[in-house]
Order: structure tokens, then sequence, then C-alpha cells
């Protein structure tokens, strides 16, 4: 198994990624340590997973506050004694909108989210990955790289895109003490939220939800969109050995909406 003997923090576990991520830590051999905000998805997600406790841990996690992410990592060195890889779920992706309605304090805050919160997180952990060296894998979104007609989300786009330039900095800054640093960057991703968007938009305009969901995938080279489950099984391979000489990549898991 892929995963066999490592310990991987996943931050922002709530029922989408976050849980599919951990899910397959554990699936693939792992010890899973997660992180979040809203206690109750923690609780729910590792009962889940893994239901007598033997490899997950939790604590409740905002990744804008240093000494809670220092609490986590912490956290799984005294449980598991080891840090391998961290996943950076984690984000605020529900504020809508472009430039001309901007407001710009809600901007910061996705920033700080995004941007600061993974930076935060992820030097948290760096004594630990120092040990062994081991991997930090950022979830971006292909919006950073080209805007969907379909929704506007400008500030989570900034904040993903500039999270992927620093990525770039991080893999050189850190490879020294074999610790690599790549980005996933998800499409249309079939899970909880993009369901949520299917349906209500289907209400709004009184279509079926297949006609939604026709819109989506006709820009695809493949006929329906990548699901939770597949970025979470790149996140797996991208945290494992395997990927021991990659560093400072960007991978679109996208069904081929968008090839670059």
């Amino acid at each position: 198994m892929l995963l066999t003997g490592k310990t991987v923090i996943v931050s922002g576990v709530g029922p989408g990624l976050g849980h599919r991520v951990a899910e397959t830590v554990v699936r693939d051999g792992g010890c899973a340590v997660l992180g979040a905000r809203t206690e109750a998805n923690l609780v729910k997600s590792a009962a889940g997973i893994d239901p007598d406790g033997g490899r997950t841990a939790f604590l409740p996690t905002d990744i804008t506050d240093e000494a809670q992410c220092e609490a986590l990592a912490a956290l799984a060195v005294e449980r598991f004694g080891r840090i391998d890889a961290v996943v950076h779920v984690a984000a605020r992706d529900s504020y809508f909108g472009g430039l001309q309605d901007a407001d710009f304090a809600t901007w910061q805050s996705v920033i700080d989210v995004n941007l600061l919160g993974t930076l935060r997180m992820t030097r948290a952990c760096l004594s630990a990955l120092k040990e062994r060296g081991g991997s930090v894998v950022v979830i971006g979104t292909q919006s950073a790289v080209a805007a969907p007609s379909q929704v506007r989300q400008a500030a989570y786009a900034a904040s993903k895109g500039a999270l992927t330039s620093a990525m770039y900095s991080l893999a050189r800054e850190l490879g020294p003490d074999r610790i690599r640093v790549n980005t996933v960057l998800p499409g249309w991703m079939w899970g909880p939220p993009v369901q949520a968007y299917v349906r209500l938009t289907a209400d709004s305009e009184g279509v079926p939800e297949s006609e939604v969901l026709a819109r989506l995938t006709e820009r695809m080279a493949l006929p329906e969109p990548a699901t939770d489950g597949d970025v979470a099984e790149t996140v797996a391979f991208l945290a494992s050995d395997r990927a021991r000489a990659i560093t400072g990549q960007s991978l679109l898991v996208n069904a081929g909406e968008l090839m670059r």
C-alpha cells in the first residue's frame, strides 16, 4: 500500500475532499491526523474512516491561528511519532464576485485563510518533516489558471494562484531537506459543493440537473468530471514515496477540461 507507516496531516476535513483524502490515507496503510474548524465534522469523519480510532487523531484547528496549527502538528508527533506529509484542503471558497463589486476586507480574509493559513500550517510541520523528508500537497484550483465562465470567484482564484506561486519557492527552499512540495488543481470536482451547485442551479432555472451537469462536462475530454475521490487518489500518490522525485509541480485533475 502506498502510505504504509506514514503519518499524514489533512487540514480542512469536512464532508467532501478532506474526508476523502483522510479516508484514502487510512485505506492505503497510513495514519491520518485530521484538522478543521468544526469538531462535529472531525468526529464524524474519523468515525467513518477508522471506527476503532487506532489510525486517526483529530483536533479542531483554525489555520489562521498559528498556535492551533502548531497544536495539530504536535498531536501528530505525540500520537504517531512522526509527520510524513501534510495535505492542505482547508480553504475559504464561499465568497463570490469580481473586482467591481469587491469587498477587499473579505478578500483579505480569503487570502489569510487560503494563502497565509496554508503557509502557517506548513511551517508548523517543518521540524517533523525535516527528520525524514516528506511531502507537502496543496489543493489549488483550476480557476487559478483559467477563470470559469459559470461562476465568478476572483478572490478565491487569486488566493490560490498566489499559493501556487508560493509552492514553487517552497519546493526550492525545502528541497535540500528532502521535502517535496506540489499542487493539485481540481476543476469541476464532483462532490458535495459541485453537487449543491448543480442542484441549486437546476432548481433556479427549472431544468433537470442533468442539463446543468452537461454544461459543465461539454468542454471536458472525458465524458464525466473528476470526483473528489479521484483528487484524493492523486494526493495519495504525491504524498507517497512513489513520487519521491516530483516537486514543484502543478497537476490538473479535471477530466481534460483544460490542458497545459
